[in-house]
């Protein structure tokens, strides 16, 4: 595998910015609407509930694959991966550019619905942008920000030089026993049926074909030199440490490392035929590649113990934050393990996205708390969707604005009644967070 290194200074990064806008500006007089999102609202909505604060939980844009040249990727297939604008686990150029597109359609969106005044640069109390310490989403939020605040000079927040874990964004399990391992590997083999873990890669049986085709890993190096020659090894090897990120191993592991570049190539590369290795992939072809990494994140963080374990930090980060009476947008940026655990956690219903391959955390996609306040009763009520660039956005570069917005899924909460429009009672919500805090001190 040949990797591309660029390093970027801040001038040639935003001189490289300046030229996509110019063309995107030109290409924005083709661009269809796409799916509504949240300006799309009723005028009998509009009429009775107005905005007070948007909390978000954002996974970073587009990057390089975790691994390098050298790694398993380099051995696993007889082709060459694309030559990424960015290091190993980096943001890349083009993530960069959605997510600045991303900044500018959320500033618009919230000046429409009259939380900020515009050109208003808000101040520190009234927007908080805080990012995982992780260079991926540093820069997705310096990205997002520059799109959101171009000319208030605002610094967002990460704790660490990069790239260091923050606690609050590390999906770490903070309270491991063997009664913790045993009751995690019983929610997690309930997922495979009767089966348990080899249900789980069976389930995937057609995925695991598909990407052994695409990559001709038959013939790989990694096959030659005795090493993997197939996704036959359904006994998935599951380890819980004190202090780590639930672990893996098995074809599973193998499998999403392979799902994750060759989706993350298909966004970076036009041409769809060089995306699939010069093969001819339909959608479902992609939608299938991409169930690996379904899987994987929920076999990994979805199990409500599990969950619950890794994302006790941002639950109460998250909690505080849409208690605060001072502020008006929150901007967390981290990873698709945080949506995954932070969702589970608070008991979100099942659900699968439109409009995109990633079915369940597609890259760039945020986790929106809208809190809504009846105009009449003053009574505060919850809104909460998946708000993401489909396939078609992310590949093709299209302008986000009020009349092309990025796509929006409201999500419903498991034992909650929303009303007609879809809004939850707040402190209904704010009893969730607290339920599954709680439940997190009951972790032995």
């Amino acid at each position: 595998m040949k990797t591309k290194i660029v390093k970027q200074t801040t001038t040639k990064k935003k001189m490289v910015i300046h030229s996509f806008f110019s063309a995107l500006v030109l290409l924005s007089l083709f661009v269809s609407p796409s799916l509504s999102a949240q300006n799309s609202k009723s005028d009998k909505f509009k009429e009775n509930y107005e905005l007070k604060e948007v909390v978000v939980l954002s996974r970073h844009n587009i990057r390089a694959p975790l691994s390098g040249k050298n790694s398993i990727l380099g051995k696993i297939t007889t082709h060459e991966w694309t030559n990424w604008t960015a290091n190993a686990s980096e943001l890349t150029l083009r993530g960069g550019v959605l997510e600045t597109m991303m900044g500018q359609y959320f500033r618009k969106w919230l000046e429409d619905e009259g939380l900020f005044k515009e050109g208003y640069c808000p101040n520190t109390d009234e927007v908080n942008i805080y990012a995982n310490s992780m260079q991926r989403t540093v820069a997705t939020a310096e990205y997002f920000q520059s799109g959101f605040s171009p000319t208030c000079n605002r610094n967002f927040y990460h704790r660490f030089t990069p790239s260091k874990m923050d606690p609050l964004f590390f999906p770490r399990l903070t309270k491991v026993s063997e009664e913790f391992k045993a009751q995690a590997l019983k929610e997690i083999s309930a997922m495979g049926g009767t089966k348990g873990i080899v249900g789980i890669n069976e389930s995937l049986k057609a995925s695991y074909d598909l990407i052994e085709r695409v990559t001709d890993m038959k013939n790989s190096p990694a096959c030659k030199e005795g090493n993997t020659c197939a996704l036959n090894d359904y006994n998935t090897q599951l380890t819980f440490k004190l202090g780590d990120e639930p672990n893996m191993a098995g074809s599973l592991k193998i499998a999403n490392t392979i799902a994750d570049a060759l989706i993350l190539q298909y966004f970076e590369e036009p041409d769809d035929k060089k995306a699939a290795f010069g093969n001819d992939l339909t959608v479902k072809d992609w939608e299938n590649i991409s169930k690996i990494k379904d899987v994987y994140g929920d076999v990994l963080f979805a199990a409500p113990i599990v969950a619950t374990n890794v994302a006790h930090p941002l639950l109460v980060y998250l909690k505080d934050e849409l208690n605060s009476n001072a502020r008006k947008f929150t901007f967390l940026v981290g990873h698709d393990s945080n949506i995954c655990s932070v969702t589970n956690a608070l008991q979100f219903e099942e659900y699968s996205l439109p409009n995109t391959i990633e079915k369940k955390t597609p890259i760039g996609s945020k986790l929106v708390f809208e809190k809504w306040q009846d105009k009449r009763t003053k009574k505060e009520y919850i809104s909460v969707n998946l708000v993401y660039q489909t396939t078609d956005q992310l590949r093709k570069l299209l302008l986000l604005n009020l009349d092309n917005p990025p796509a929006s899924f409201q999500m419903k909460i498991s034992g909650l009644t929303a009303n007609e429009f879809g809004l939850y009672n707040f402190d209904d919500v704010v009893g969730r967070f607290d339920q599954a805090i709680t439940a997190y001190e009951a972790i032995k």
